[in-house]
């Protein structure tokens, strides 16, 4: 028999501010995890721009009665309306009907709406985000052409540089296109060459110049390559995000997607169409100056009437200069934009048309499209060709983008931001509300059922103990619930289903192998104290070891991976974490304050 401790106390035994931070910690999870357990509905929320043309809630109501939709809730607070619906068949619905009535600055946009009492969400308790293949909804993959984009960038030097020798009248000088993303400058003058050469490295550094006998070849250096190919796609998965928002879909999912893609997922979106053409549109504006005389190097445009239009080959101002549009019908019945400038573009535009007034200037639009061939086709037009009549500001207006519906589609674009390179949607899938709430539903029945025979394994063969790890598991399911819903951008997937189904057999093996250990040391004569103290102590390490191998595998299958992959790799990782605690601190405290420091007491495990 070993020799026994005198003072039994110095055995399992934890301060009271470590029981005081489990036990807040476990409540904060838990209220956490309340509010995915009340449910959600979906609904839409109208914020109005002008009081007086908020509506009273009886208008509403007859507005959506009219189309038997009857909502569940109806509320109106400090210009917001919010109206709850029964599925996302009268959410579409009634957003389209109440769209009808709103103003060009109002904003509608989709929602969903816990159950939860209200006190929760003032205490930023919120319910799980559930992921495109629960709440159904639609999926874009887009190709980004990065190879226009460098082609754009290409005809941009190619156009400053022969401003450059016009300009300067450098006689002899002549700029040619030679292969890819290559300029060559031709010219026997050394001066000339020096002087172009000079003027690339001072305004396009990310350019190489390499001197040859006819002149001097210009190329993008392989690292800016790399670079601007980066911040390209960047560049539109920001624009992307602006123009979800304008559309008002608030849970969406914008990421990229290998060296060239980016993958949108539109949660609780059924009608994809305008979606689709607000995404996969790549258009922007652009103001030139007329030439009523056609001179060299013009740029001739078709207007609406098919009449050709000269203009200037570079534009007074361009569309990134943009910083708000809004449609609304004008003063003779045709729809307008009305235009509002930042700061630069409304300098330039003040300056050019102050010095041009009484003469045209044209606006012109440019889009991406793909033929049915696959391959993407630009097409530029003149909208509009207006006479200044004044001199213009920050703001003013353009007339000429078709009807009404044409009109507000162009302003939303305007305003979300011209993508820097032309997208193309290959590939797109819908998958129903219905479809999203059966894969809630199986998950969570494979969930209930393999905690389910756990719980009963673990009650039958530790007897005592196995409650202790029964309880320890039930607060790692809420707590690992708790905390993927407090997690900003943590999104539940079916995979992550399959996550939290993972994490409840580790969650039990934490615990299978402590209480072995104490078995263990039972058998070899220690008292329960003595036991419980070692194997706790003894097992620590290997679980800890288990736990962290398995915990790289999650943060690479996170860091490589996107979509279902990223799912359960994230509730794994999650999992992991609340796994530890409950079955090594959570079990521990209980078995502490039970039988922990007694060694009298005999307990069968």
């Amino acid at each position: 028999m070993k020799k026994r401790q005198k003072n039994n106390d110095i055995f399992n035994h934890y301060s009271i501010w470590k029981y005081v931070v489990i036990i807040i910690t476990i409540i904060l999870l838990t209220l956490s995890a309340l509010p995915t357990w009340y449910g959600e509905k979906p609904a839409i929320q109208v914020s109005y721009h002008d009081s007086n043309n908020t509506p009273t809630l009886l208008d509403v109501k007859k507005m959506l009665g009219y189309e038997h939709i009857n909502p569940q809730t109806i509320s109106l607070s400090d210009q917001k309306l919010t109206v709850m619906l029964a599925d996302e068949d009268q959410q579409a619905k009634a957003k389209k009907i109440i769209s009808q009535s709103l103003a060009p600055k109002d904003v509608i946009t989709f929602s969903y709406l816990s159950l939860a009492p209200q006190w929760f969400q003032e205490y930023g308790f919120k319910p799980l985000k559930l992921g495109l293949d629960l709440r159904g909804g639609v999926q874009f993959l887009l190709n980004v052409d990065l190879d226009q984009a460098l082609n754009d960038k290409k005809n941009a030097l190619f156009n400053d540089l022969k401003i450059k020798v016009r300009t300067d009248h450098l006689s002899g000088v002549r700029v040619v296109l030679s292969g890819q993303n290559n300029i060559e400058v031709q010219s026997a003058s050394s001066s000339s060459i020096k002087e172009i050469k000079d003027f690339i490295n001072a305004h396009y550094p990310e350019w190489q110049c390499n001197i040859t006998r006819r002149g001097v070849i210009v190329k993008l250096m392989p690292q800016s390559i790399q670079k601007f190919e980066t911040e390209t796609i960047n560049q539109n998965l920001k624009i992307m995000r602006s123009r979800i928002e304008e559309l008002g879909i608030t849970e969406a999912l914008v990421q990229r997607q290998n060296s060239n893609s980016i993958r949108i997922e539109l949660p609780g979106v059924q009608d994809p169409t305008q979606a689709k053409n607000i995404i996969g549109a790549t258009a922007s504006l652009a103001f030139y100056k007329v030439n009523h005389e056609r001179q060299y190097n013009d740029k001739v445009l078709k207007d609406e009437r098919g009449q050709l239009i000269s203009l200037t080959k570079q534009p007074v101002l361009k569309g990134e200069h943009i910083i708000d549009a809004r449609a609304r019908m004008g003063e003779m019945g045709s729809a307008e934009v009305n235009i509002s400038l930042d700061q630069f573009g409304g300098k330039k535009m003040s300056a050019f048309s102050a010095t041009h007034i009484g003469k045209p200037m044209a606006t012109v639009f440019k889009e991406y499209r793909t033929d049915n061939t696959g391959k993407m086709q630009r097409n530029e037009k003149v909208i509009s060709v207006a006479t200044i009549q004044s001199q213009l500001g920050n703001q003013f207006r353009i007339t000429g983008a078709g009807s009404l519906q044409d009109a507000q589609e162009l302003a939303l674009l305007l305003r979300a931001g011209s993508l820097t390179a032309p997208v193309t949607i290959v590939e797109e899938r819908t998958i129903g509300a219905s479809l999203g709430a059966e894969n809630i539903s199986n998950g969570f029945a494979a969930l209930a059922l393999g905690m389910g025979l756990t719980l009963s394994f673990m009650a039958l063969w530790y007897r005592r103990f196995g409650w202790v790890a029964n309880v320890a598991l039930i607060f790692n399911m809420v707590s690992l619930l708790g905390l993927i819903a407090l997690l900003p951008g943590a999104i539940l997937t079916l995979p992550g289903i399959a996550g939290l189904v993972l994490t409840v057999g580790m969650a039990v093996d934490t615990n299978v192998i402590i209480f072995e250990r104490v078995r263990d040391k039972l058998k070899e004569g220690y008292s329960l104290a003595q036991a419980v103290n070692i194997g706790f102590s003894s097992a620590f390490s290997t679980i800890l070891d288990a736990n962290v191998t398995t915990m790289i595998s999650a943060v690479v299958l996170y860091a490589i991976g996107n979509g279902p992959i990223q799912g359960f790799a994230l509730t794994l990782g999650l999992g992991l974490v609340t796994s530890m605690f409950t079955g090594i601190f959570v079990s521990r405290s209980i078995i502490n304050l039970v039988w922990g420091r007694d060694s009298r007491k005999e307990v069968r495990i």
